[in-house]
């Protein structure tokens, strides 16, 4: 970290979500700990494999769901998550975002999506009445996390240029949008442009010591960076169907890019 921009000492959740602890991804997430750390931020990890974390919502989540009854998943995860009487698990994850200032989900990239057991994280922890519902603040702005901001750190075995704005896989702004958009900024959380590193199948040491270089840099900038800069929800720029306004955008931009406000 630049010990030359101190910063206010933060609480900081790191997600890891990879099978094998010798693995990038455990390095790159160990890394990050100890980077954060020696600034003097506060660091709690959940590393989902380790903790052998049940990826799969059930009624077992909900204690206050009545075994005969169908089980609306929204309605109970609301309803326990308000009596506070959720499945311990997931109750301590939900505490673990709650008392962070960020967010940092370290993960490959698995069929241009982030591994079952992470989604099954976000799926069981962002329950209605935490992370969204009638009973938090709108979404995409002002969400119930609002105030808190996330970074995703991926790996993709595939080359840069095929997951840009030409390449084959579409670009990873893309491939990123239901985490960056459709969770982050849905919650409030104000998301950072992810830092990933390609070709990582068969990293050589040298290209290994400059991604943790570049991802040095990035986590220095993690309270200070710009974040993405999704529109909001109540700014103005849609309907009341959620729809964005005629004209909002700059000629010729459209799919994703469309929510993101023109830089500058």
């Amino acid at each position: 970290m630049n010990e030359a921009t101190p910063q206010r000492p933060k609480k900081i959740l790191v997600v890891s979500a990879h099978p094998e602890p010798r693995s990038l991804n455990a390095s790159l997430a160990a890394f990050a700990v100890d980077e954060l750390r020696a600034a003097g931020h506060e660091v709690r990890v959940s590393d989902l494999y380790a903790m052998k974390w049940k990826a799969t919502v059930d009624a077992d989540d909900f204690p206050g769901h009545i075994a005969d009854r169908r089980l609306h998943v929204m309605d109970a995860s609301e309803r326990d998550t308000l009596a506070g009487r959720l499945s311990p698990d997931i109750a301590a994850e939900q505490e673990k975002v709650r008392r962070s200032d960020a967010v940092i989900l370290q993960f490959p990239l698995w069929w241009f999506s982030a591994p079952a057991i992470l989604k099954g994280w976000i799926d069981r922890v962002f329950t209605a009445g935490f992370g969204y519902g009638p009973a938090v603040p709108p979404p995409y702005g002002e969400g119930a996390l609002a105030g808190r901001r996330a970074l995703v750190s991926v790996t993709a075995g595939a080359r840069e240029s095929s997951l840009s704005d030409r390449g084959i896989h579409g670009r990873l702004a893309d491939v990123l949008h239901p985490l960056q958009h459709g969770l982050f900024w849905f919650t409030g959380m104000a998301p950072l442009e992810p830092f990933a590193v390609y070709e990582s199948n068969d990293l050589p040491q040298d290209q290994f010591a400059a991604a943790k270089r570049a991802y040095g840099r990035r986590l220095d900038g993690l309270f200070t960076d710009e974040p993405v800069p999704f529109r909001s929800l109540v700014g103005g720029d849609y309907d009341h169907d959620m729809r964005l306004l005629p004209g909002v955008e700059a000629p010729g931009t459209s799919g994703p890019d469309l929510h993101v406000r023109p830089r500058g």
